[in-house]
């Protein structure tokens, strides 16, 4: 079978972030990747995605507005014809920045925040006051002619208040809402005792979500899917490894998708050493889980292998020690039971101190990691 070309690139310009949210994607160990590529290199990242075929690149971090030089490597990206999107906290932005950000051409511009109040916003992402500046943001957005998506994290303590959200999100004039159940890797996994919520809320919202998006049809795009956990089969993980999607880390690593570094043991190459090309034809990385080949049972005789490919290859390895199994999340996986378990503790409604996003935490847990015999 001939190998896909991707058509979309996240390109995270950075892991270093004023906020500390405890479900970001961000690797664990990001304190340990310090060497940030360079403009000229992030330029040439882009040069060969759009010959490798890529039509989008998508922006972030860490807080991708932390890199003075981001306007200019937007303008690169739409020099090749790219469609360009920034994710952003929203609280570095000001007037001059965005106006440096439409001129560059970029696309679009995606602010997220995590809560409807400044004490639970702020509380989420670690203390610091951000909250007003978010909003301050979002109306910037608008006011400099980018449509607005809010993208706000659903977890246990905010999942409750979606109409809120909701609310808020029309007061903002939002064209867009993405209503994000947290995925459970990197940092959400290490907080998933306190994140996870239970049944009863996911089905709340899922309700309020489904009413909203009737009501503001034609006005608002509202996404809202099932978090993993609570679905009878797992979802293809970006279409599919090394299919659709690709992610050149801060320090130039290539990943098939952003939160991969999870799986240890899995060998990275850097886009200093080789180009995309080789990357995503060539690398025992990509091809390792790319197709339905290296499917175990039960995944090889069902007929939903091509639609779901396995599952999230880091969910497997952070469930059940092994990339190669299927996705606990499904209901015909042999280990599907971690999942059943989690799930039974978040009904409980236990309430668990956050682990917060920074760099004192990630040390902390690169030497537990360590200690216990894990690495890379």
């Amino acid at each position: 079978m001939e190998t896909p070309r991707p058509y979309s690139l996240l390109c995270e310009l950075t892991y270093r972030c004023p906020l500390q949210c405890p479900y970001c994607s961000n690797p664990l160990d990001f304190a340990r990747y310090a060497v940030e590529l360079k403009t000229e290199e992030w330029e040439r990242v882009l040069t060969q995605a759009a010959a490798l075929g890529v039509v989008q690149a998508n922006f972030s971090g860490g807080e991708p507005l932390l890199r003075a030089d981001a306007p200019q490597i937007i303008r690169h990206a739409r020099e090749l014809g790219l469609y360009t999107n920034v994710s952003t906290g929203g609280t570095l932005l000001t007037e001059k920045l965005a106006g440096q950000l439409r001129e560059a051409g970029l696309d679009s511009l995606q602010v997220s925040i995590q809560d409807v109040d400044a004490e639970n916003s702020d509380r989420m992402a670690g203390g610091a006051p951000s909250f007003e500046k978010k909003i301050r943001a979002a109306r910037l957005v608008k006011k400099t002619g980018f449509s607005l998506t809010l993208n706000v994290v659903l977890q246990r303590e905010n999942i409750g208040r979606i109409g809120a959200i909701i609310a808020l999100a029309e007061e903002l004039e939002a064209e867009r809402l993405e209503l994000a159940n947290t995925q459970f890797n990197g940092w959400a996994f290490e907080n998933r005792a306190a994140l996870l919520p239970a049944r009863a809320q996911v089905e709340y919202a899922a309700s309020v979500a489904g009413a909203a998006r009737q009501r503001l049809k034609g006005r608002m795009e509202i996404l809202y899917v099932l978090p993993d956990y609570f679905d009878k089969y797992p979802k293809a993980c970006l279409h599919g490894w090394g299919r659709v999607f690709m992610t050149v880390a801060a320090d130039g690593a290539v990943l098939p998708c952003q939160t991969a570094r999870e799986i240890r043991g899995l060998k990275f190459e850097n886009i200093r050493e080789r180009s995309l090309e080789e990357i995503w034809f060539e690398s025992e990385t990509f091809c390792k889980f790319r197709g339905t080949g290296w499917m175990p049972e039960p995944c090889q005789s069902c007929p939903r292998k091509e639609v779901d490919f396995g599952g999230c290859r880091c969910q497997a390895f952070l469930l059940a020690g092994d990339a190669g199994l299927t996705d606990p999340v499904c209901s015909l996986s042999p280990k599907h039971n971690l999942v059943a378990e989690a799930l039974a503790m978040s009904e409980a409604g236990k309430n668990e101190k956050l682990i917060y996003r920074n760099a004192r935490s990630s040390l902390r847990l690169s030497q537990k990691r360590e200690l216990n015999g894990v690495s890379d």
